[in-house]
């Protein structure tokens, strides 16, 4: 049964359609990657599934209900977000960050450092409990934050199945995070999260996703998995520019060349 239900999704701003009769299913455990141009409708499509965009059209399901019917509460116990920008200058510690998702549940102030150091762990970013988060790089911010949302539903037995969205989340990391990213986040998703995120790597989108949405003027132009999607022909359609789909020789995964 699917977690997460989007039902003919449409999302109009000034009678211009952002996101256009968008359909997807995603079960507890799997990673979805939404790919496509800039202005493609991504970050709107995730806006639009977490409430805050309205909708003209359609419906979200959570478990099997309307996502706008659970409580603030209930809510943010059981689905986080990462939106592409996250601007904050005040003078908190790593941990203290990271600690700010911790509100919604009743867990105790042991057993949330615990989860915050997990959760921190998991994105290599312990050591930066201690230090203040307006000295840091971008990549080390942006690690912080993602740790923040994963230790904000970290524990199924808090929450049973639960749902992370994130709004390009590789952004200001080096390759070397980047896939050490993915691979945190793939983990977390097994351990009964549905998690969407949007990537322009589509490298990353090969290598770690589940299956893959390409969004192209807000409509669903293909979805399924890396070899249903990456295809040379919807690569080409999608962004305009002629690529190359070879399979990759150590992980058998696509892998898309631009053509000269």
């Amino acid at each position: 049964m699917a977690l997460l239900e989007v039902q003919n999704v449409t999302v109009r701003v000034a009678q211009r359609s952002l996101v256009r009769d968008v359909d997807l299913n995603i079960a507890a455990g799997e990673l979805v990657c939404v790919i496509g141009p800039n202005g493609a409708g991504k970050s709107t499509l995730l806006r639009a599934i977490c409430g805050e965009s309205a909708l003209n059209c359609g419906q979200v399901l959570f478990k099997g209900a309307p996502i706008q019917r659970l409580s603030p509460r209930a809510r943010a116990s059981q689905i986080a977000v990462l939106p592409q920008h996250n601007p904050l200058s005040f003078a908190f510690t790593g941990l203290e960050l990271v600690a700010l998702s911790r509100n919604p549940h009743a867990t105790g102030l042991a057993r949330d450092q615990e989860i915050c150091m997990d959760a921190m762990a998991a994105l290599d970013v312990t050591h930066l409990a201690g230090r203040l988060y307006p000295t840091l790089s971008g990549g080390e911010q942006q690690r912080l934050q993602l740790a923040r949302v994963m230790a904000q539903i970290w524990c199924a037995e808090e929450a049973g199945d639960r749902l992370l969205l994130l709004d390009e989340p590789a952004t200001s990391l080096d390759i070397a995070h980047q896939y050490e990213m993915m691979k945190a986040v793939k983990a977390f998703a097994r351990r009964g999260v549905a998690v969407i995120m949007t990537v322009h790597d589509l490298a990353l989108a090969s290598g770690y996703s589940d299956r893959i949405l390409a969004l192209k003027e807000g409509r669903c132009m293909a979805y399924g998995d890396g070899e249903t999607v990456l295809t040379a022909a919807n690569l080409s359609e999608l962004y305009g520019y002629g690529v190359t789909v070879v399979t990759h020789p150590i992980t058998g995964k696509p892998l898309v060349l631009a053509n000269e």
